[in-house]
């Protein structure tokens, strides 16, 4: 296959499908109870210098629990396949927790504004930047759950983006045209957070699902977080339901309103007073120093970083928004 062109970013992943295919081999897929802490979740699969992947859309069924978790235990040196990425970009950064990023989607909150905090760490220096378009990285994740070592696209030809990424453009052997080249993207750890799962990780979710699927498919080890354990017998009653079946899942963490301050679809609205305020405080180094010590550091866990913010009162208010809007939408 002739090449055309290359883009000048750095490869931070080995598409190799044959090598991630050997740890997929020998990955344990036996239907055992996988149920921990969020705590020991964090700390047993999230080691330093390993490439993470984090769920949802935006602030959309967010894992922000396992976030909070993964910057106060001071883990350093990720990988960070920022697609999609919001509050949980803002969370990492603050955290310096990664020193590499794929970047699609960052920085910004979408209509909330963007982040000071997140460009700020990604203008410091510390950071190595590749750019991706957020198709391209779903692409390569696709690719990875596909087990082929890249897969071939029409987008970003023509643009800086491509020349900031580590693509390539190819003359297609069929066809003679031109075809971009999207390496495969495997993680060595992900952590989507959802509805329901039973103990062994059989996990369901309802509303937008974008890439989480191939996420969960590219992925050497993925951390579950969900709202709710739920029987085995009830996943087997309505087997169509399951989305992400336990033989991909290594940990089971019950995070009730493990998305918070972001959303959870027909369970809960986002906190958009405390996303503001995060935004705000952010812009003095000082006052987000206090801010995150208070919010992060010095909780225990997600239960209490609730309770510092208002309590079981504002979730139950941000449910009951959360219903109000899916009423009127039907």
């Amino acid at each position: 296959m002739e090449i055309i062109e290359q883009g000048n970013g750095e490869l931070f992943t080995d598409p190799d499908p044959d090598k991630a295919r050997k740890f997929f081999h020998e990955k344990n897929r036996k239907m055992v109870k996988k149920v921990m802490s969020l705590k020991d979740a964090i700390a047993t699969y999230v080691q330093d210098g390993f490439y993470l992947g984090i769920g949802g859309f935006g602030a959309n069924r967010t894992p922000i629990a396992a976030c909070h978790e993964i910057v106060r235990q001071g883990k350093k040196h990720l990988g960070f396949c920022g697609h999609t990425s919001t509050h949980d970009m803002q969370i990492l950064s603050a955290g310096e927790v990664y020193d590499r990023i794929d970047a699609a989607y960052v920085v910004g909150l979408e209509a909330r504004g963007l982040s000071t905090c997140s460009r700020r760490y990604l203008e410091s220096g510390k950071v190595r930047v590749t750019e991706w378009t957020n198709y391209a990285l779903a692409l390569r994740m696709k690719a990875a759950a596909m087990g082929i070592p890249y897969i071939p696209a029409r987008n970003m030809m023509g643009t800086d983006t491509f020349k900031r990424s580590a693509a390539r453009i190819a003359k297609c052997p069929f066809t003679k045209m031109k075809s971009i080249l999207l390496p495969a993207l495997y993680l060595d750890v992900a952590v989507i957070h959802v509805h329901e799962a039973d103990i062994y990780g059989n996990a369901r979710y309802k509303g937008i699902a974008v890439a989480d699927l191939d996420l969960a498919s590219s992925s050497k080890r993925l951390i579950i977080t969900t709202e709710k354990l739920i029987t085995n017998r009830e996943i087997r009653s309505d087997p169509s339901s399951t989305c992400i079946p336990y033989y991909q899942v290594d940990a089971v963490c019950e995070v009730q309103y493990g998305g918070y301050p972001g959303s959870m679809p027909y369970e809960y609205f986002s906190d958009e007073e405390h996303l503001k305020e995060w935004l705000t405080v952010e812009k003095d180094p000082q006052k987000f120093k206090e801010f995150l010590k208070r919010n992060i550091y010095d909780c225990s866990n997600h239960d209490d970083y609730i309770h510092r913010n208002g309590g079981i009162e504002k979730m139950q208010m941000l449910r009951a928004t959360e219903l109000m809007l899916y009423k009127e939408k039907r």
